[in-house]
């Protein structure tokens, strides 16, 4: 009997603006071959492709859409892909919005207006291969996260990474949730030897 060959790891963009869903199209080609990637132009629509052709290993979604807007579009998407990681796309920088969609369940937000550079380096973390090992869960990482947890693994706490990365006390509290979230854990003294276990070092410490 012939097997069936698996599926091809997938991708699901929900943009309303083609050449935006586009460009996001030719970055995740670029990052990794044979992924199969779809698309989609409203959260209605989105919510259907995941229910009737998932499960996808990431999804892009920006969150002004036609119909539904903010961590709605978030929280709804998580409840349907709750393995699926995330990425937010925001209209402009706002750090209230960034750290509303990570509450929700993002895994990281991004503005639209952020150089093509930064997007390319949020997906080549979001669309690595999912596995156990401490080492791949602490290269889930965005790199503001493996910023953050390095930071984390010096002693400092979350008012002086804020102060230290120029960022709100709020998004490091969120970034810090997201990161114990991803690496299996529930608190920091936990996450700090995991990264001390897997040898974690930050390449732009140093």
């Amino acid at each position: 009997m012939t097997e069936t060959a698996p599926e091809p790891p997938a991708a699901l963009v929900i943009d309303d603006h083609p050449l935006f869903a586009e460009a996001m199209a030719q970055l995740l080609r670029g990052l990794r071959d044979g992924l199969r990637i779809e698309m989609a132009a409203d959260l209605g629509s989105a919510l259907a492709r995941i229910a009737d052709g998932g499960p996808f290993a990431l999804i892009i979604c920006d969150l002004g859409l036609p119909d539904a807007s903010g961590p709605e579009v978030v929280a709804r998407l998580r409840a349907s892909a709750r393995q699926t990681r995330l990425l937010a796309v925001l209209e402009r920088p706002d750090w209230v919005m960034d750290a509303a969609a990570m509450r929700a369940g993002a895994d990281l937000g991004i503005a639209k207006t952020a150089p093509l550079a930064a997007f390319r380096m949020a997906l080549a973390g979001l669309v690595q291969a999912k596995a156990d090992g401490h080492a791949d869960r602490l290269a889930s990482l965005t790199p503001q996260q493996a910023r953050i947890l390095a930071l984390i693994c010096e002693g400092k706490l979350n008012k002086q990474i804020a102060y230290e990365l120029s960022i709100a006390e709020p998004t490091v509290k969120t970034h810090v949730t997201a990161i114990l979230r991803k690496l299996g854990v529930h608190r920091r003294t936990q996450a700090v030897l995991l990264a001390q276990k897997a040898g974690f070092t930050w390449p732009g410490k140093g």
